[in-house]
């Protein structure tokens, strides 16, 4: 069987595991927009949905390259870091709190 090698868009609906937020999906969207937790749901591609882990996948920084905000997650249940693009829908405040963290830890 062939790999996959593209994103696999997935258009999904779905409540938030740390906050209860609903959350309607755009295909796109990866991490909930107020408290951008995300889950560990991707094992190679984003879409895929082939991880077994499932866990809570937790927002630990934030930088701001190239006019968009990326937000760095680690999987609270394997230790997984990965980073991922914010959506124009997330929260702007917390974002800059996560980018500030991400600075003071990195000095």
């Amino acid at each position: 069987m062939q790999k996959q090698k593209n994103f696999i868009k997935v258009k999904e609906d779905f409540i938030c595991e740390n906050c209860g937020k609903k959350i309607k999906g755009t295909g796109y969207t990866n991490h909930c927009p107020d408290c951008l937790f995300s889950k560990h749901v991707d094992l190679e591609l984003p879409g895929d949905r082939l991880s077994k882990c499932k866990g809570l996948m937790e927002p630990i920084g934030a930088e701001y390259k190239s006019k968009e905000w990326i937000v760095t997650h680690k999987c609270q249940k394997c230790g997984l870091i990965r980073k991922n693009k914010a959506n124009s829908n997330d929260n702007k405040e917390k974002l800059i709190e996560l980018s500030t963290n991400s600075i003071l830890n990195n000095s």
